[in-house]
């Protein structure tokens, strides 16, 4: 289970980042964050860019409603995602992992 935490102008949603990887993918769920991979090495921001885009790809969301507010040098980050409920989100959640 992914800790989605509900603000005023959105929803947070952890995630686990995984730069330097095979291929770019959501590969699961770790300690109530979203495990996400990308290819990116993590400098000067570039694999944080990445992530925006797997993201937003996986979860069928605009990468303008995705912005890191959390973690930017950490492998353990936060994005806050506006513009869906946090239902949504959760079902988009669960839709992908159950794949």
């Amino acid at each position: 289970m992914i800790n989605l935490q509900p603000t005023d102008h959105g929803t947070l949603l952890p995630v686990r980042a995984q730069p330097g990887a095979r291929k770019n993918a959501v590969t699961g769920v770790h300690d109530g964050r979203l495990k996400v991979a990308v290819t990116q090495a993590a400098e000067k921001g570039k694999a944080n860019a990445a992530l925006v885009k797997v993201l937003a790809a996986a979860l069928g969301i605009k990468k303008s409603q995705i912005e890191l507010v959390g973690g930017q040098t950490s492998p353990l980050k936060v994005f806050l995602i506006r513009g869906t409920t946090m239902e949504e989100l959760q079902k988009r959640l669960t839709a992908l992992l159950d794949e």
